[in-house]
């Protein structure tokens, strides 16, 4: 229903926001560097989020069936093997015509972040955000939020291509944003097929690991 959906959005974005909030004071006071301070709002906005959609959960109750975790790590597992290649294709030409049309695209901050992090706290903070926590609350928003909103009020095309399109977009770099746009549309379909949100979920934390690990070994984004 539209109104559940509303809730829903309402409930992820206002718990991110408020405690994000909350959190500043605590972050004035450790007086941390600028770097760190970064990185620690965004989690506190993604815990937050998953915040909001556990009170949505409570707000919600629906009977559910578990699949054998078994089925659904294999799932995601394929997923990911799927996907890799051919978003590394797409991300090379994205990258081609970009350069064709003359175009500078610089990389996401946080591949700087990454490779520039001299703290292993922070280090570990990062790597925990981008593999446990934003795979999490992105595929809780985009796929069984939005995905699963669109799916059943608008042509399939159109559901699979606006939630990937404004998932991309919220990263803001036009770098990534064609390669994040077709991973928004394989990891719709992967829930789509499956009716598992956990298999988006740990197809994205694959891919963020991959991705880290690469920028760690100085290949690149």
């Amino acid at each position: 229903k539209t109104s559940d959906f509303l809730l829903f959005i309402w409930l992820v974005v206002c718990g991110g926001l408020l405690v994000q909030v909350a959190f500043v004071p605590v972050l004035k006071l450790a007086q941390l560097d600028s770097t760190t301070n970064l990185i620690l709002a965004g989690a506190s906005f993604h815990a937050g989020m998953l915040l909001g959609f556990g009170v949505f959960r409570l707000l919600r109750r629906a009977p559910t069936q578990t699949p054998p975790p078994a089925r659904v790590i294999a799932a995601g597992l394929a997923t990911f093997a799927i996907v890799l290649p051919g978003i590394t294709a797409a991300s090379l030409a994205w990258q081609f015509l970009l350069n064709l049309l003359g175009i500078d695209a610089q990389p996401q901050d946080l591949v700087g972040l990454f490779a520039d992090a001299k703290s292993i706290p922070l280090l570990a903070l990062m790597i925990v955000v981008a593999t446990g926590v934003a795979p999490v609350t992105e595929e809780l928003v985009f796929r069984a939020g939005f995905f699963r909103y669109c799916r059943g009020r608008m042509p399939r095309w159109a559901a699979l291509t606006l939630p990937s399109v404004l998932f991309a977009g919220l990263h803001a770099n036009l770098a990534s944003f064609v390669p994040l746009a077709l991973l928004g549309v394989v990891f719709s379909l992967a829930y789509e097929r499956t009716g598992r949100i956990a298999v988006p979920i740990i197809a994205h934390a694959l891919f963020n690991l991959n991705t880290i690990v690469l920028i760690l070994a100085g290949v690149g984004p």
